[in-house]
């Protein structure tokens, strides 16, 4: 059995995985953190980790918080984190909030149940974990240990503090909401380097304790607060000046002085360094939050792309997606592909290959219905849909990804080799008649189906649109003239500080017949050209406030009514 093998769950004592969820960040999660998540029956997290994991538990599973219990993160007279329970079926649900983790493990294992316990970091490095695992022991309950990235380590790498270089010093790690004053005299004769875990509005009294200890006060250290996500921010300093810099950059004082920071000390952290090395947060779009009004489906791939950027995207549909008022014609299309009626069939978006794939569905067929006929695809997301169906496409435009792309690639009928005329089209209600022209103009007769209609989808929340009216939002993606007028439409018109990036010309002339002004349009249209473009927006951005000599901020940051320049 591989060492990573899921063991068996026992029938009366289940099984429990102490599992590290690392220091922010969802990528850091293992692969083997993620086995054991997809196959937990019960996820005991602490509030901190539970959106990192809960994305991998199984189908199904319910998020349950606490009714009742205390609002902060401990519980009193304890100091036992408060904790959340995500399961589907386990009578751990029920448990009361001052049940301490132990209990609920405990109480979850019983039955045959698979545990995930999910810490921040590293259990090893857990305050608690061991007790629980000790607790486990004595009642006879296996367990085993998925370690995760300790913030300690985690943390430096993603600010670009390397803790350690050819003359491999020393590497000191201390909590200094514990740390005895022999480990400050110790760390303090030290000179190597000296990782500290602490909190904001305690990263003062941690240098002081370090300098009374032996260590110089020009001594660089770099503070990280939110280490490994798009909240990420690094200062640079001494342990002379870590005081002023803070106060200076408005940090402190602050009601979330409370936020836990690593701070990197020793003459590895030097500034000069850490500007050469720091390759989060110089991402190009690096903390942008950035509105991308598509559904999640459409926008799965899209998201991904900007996240590789730096950039928080969050996902508004502006669109939804009815079936047609009359499926009689869809239906006798469908059964005309089945006996024989088409040569080609074209797929001009993600959702026709949706509303194509039910009906096959309601009807009982998969993707072999489509032997014998050839199948195009308007672009590369609808033929990444059209795979996961099982069918691979026939035709993909070489050049533009439009109907007019398509148009440029497809043949005209031969009726030599061709032994039917006849295209299935199915689309939108609200499509153009471009593709439907031009392949008559090619010689093919075309059945033009209404698979599906668009309609305007349900205003966001109110806070989302608060945050498009008032600024809230970094920059905009419009992907179509429909995208602008849906959201103006449902969530009113985009801050004038918010840069807007459209995919087109046509998008482009939408968006300023609504008073807008764009700042960027892809050099050709496509989802990802247009990410791109915004990407580069952004380096460009980024390398002028430099070279001015300015911080370098978001959009968001900007005063209100600054002007805007338009780029391509």
């Amino acid at each position: 059995m591989s060492p990573t093998t899921l063991p068996a769950a026992g029938p009366e004592h289940g099984h429990v995985t102490f599992l590290g969820a690392g220091p922010g960040d969802p990528g850091l999660l293992t692969l083997r953190a993620v086995e054991a998540l997809a196959n937990a029956d019960v996820l005991v997290a602490e509030h901190e980790v539970l959106d990192v994991v809960r994305a991998h538990a199984r189908p199904g599973v319910v998020v349950v918080h606490p009714e009742s219990g205390p609002s902060s993160d401990s519980l009193p007279g304890t100091g036992t984190p408060q904790l959340t329970v995500v399961d589907g079926a386990s009578t751990t649900v029920g448990l009361p909030a001052v049940r301490d983790a132990a209990h609920l493990v405990m109480e979850a294992a019983r039955g045959g149940r698979r545990v995930v316990r999910a810490v921040s970091g590293d259990p090893g490095l857990d305050t608690y974990a061991a007790e629980e695992m000790l607790a486990c022991v004595a009642a006879g309950v296996p367990f085993e240990v998925v370690p995760g990235v300790a913030a300690a380590v985690g943390v430096p790498a993603y600010a670009g503090v390397p803790l350690r270089d050819a003359q491999g010093a020393d590497v000191r790690f201390v909590d200094a909401r514990t740390a005895s004053d022999r480990c400050w005299t110790e760390v303090g004769a030290s000179d190597g380097t000296v990782v500290v875990s602490t909190s904001l509005d305690s990263v003062a009294s941690a240098a002081g304790e370090l300098v009374a200890a032996g260590r110089k006060p020009d001594t660089p250290m770099t503070v990280t607060v939110a280490g490994t996500t798009t909240r990420q921010r690094t200062w640079s300093a001494t342990l002379g000046t870590i005081a002023q810099t803070l106060k200076q950059a408005k940090v402190l004082p602050s009601p979330d002085g409370g936020r836990p920071v690593i701070a990197v000390v020793g003459e590895r952290s030097a500034a000069a360094q850490r500007d050469q090395l720091s390759w989060f947060e110089s991402k190009p779009l690096f903390g942008w939050k950035v509105l991308v009004p598509r559904t999640k489906e459409q926008a799965a791939s899209l998201s991904d792309q900007l996240r590789s950027y730096g950039a928080v995207p969050h996902e508004v549909p502006t669109i939804a997606v009815e079936p047609p008022r009359t499926p009689q014609q869809m239906e006798r299309a469908v059964k005309g592909l089945v006996t024989g009626r088409y040569e080609w069939i074209a797929f001009t978006s993600v959702n026709a290959v949706k509303a194509v794939s039910e009906k096959f569905e309601e009807y009982g067929l998969d993707a072999r219905a489509f032997a014998g006929i050839k199948v195009a695809a308007v672009g590369e997301q609808t033929a990444k849909a059209l795979i996961a169906f099982g069918v691979k496409p026939d035709l993909v435009p070489s050049g533009e990804q439009s109907a007019a792309g398509l148009l440029e690639d497809w043949p005209p009928y031969d009726p030599v080799f061709d032994p039917i005329d006849r295209v299935f089209l199915p689309r939108a209600d609200i499509a153009t008649e471009t593709l439907v022209a031009g392949l008559i103009e090619l010689g093919w007769e075309v059945d033009d189906v209404t698979a599906y209609r668009t309609v305007r989808a349900s205003p966001p929340p109110a806070d989302t649109r608060e945050a498009i009216k008032g600024g809230g939002f970094d920059a905009v993606l419009f992907t179509s003239s429909s995208t602008v007028r849906n959201l103006v439409g449902i969530a009113g018109k985009p801050h004038n500080v918010t840069v807007i990036a459209c995919i087109g010309p046509a998008t482009a002339k939408t968006a300023e017949e609504h008073g807008l002004r764009v700042d960027v349009m892809a050099p050709e249209p496509s989802v990802h050209k247009l990410a791109e473009a915004l990407a580069n927006f952004g380096l460009r951005r980024r390398a002028a406030a430099e070279e001015a000599g300015d911080p370098v901020t978001r959009p968001s940051e900007r005063r209100p009514g600054a002007r805007r320049r338009r780029t391509t």
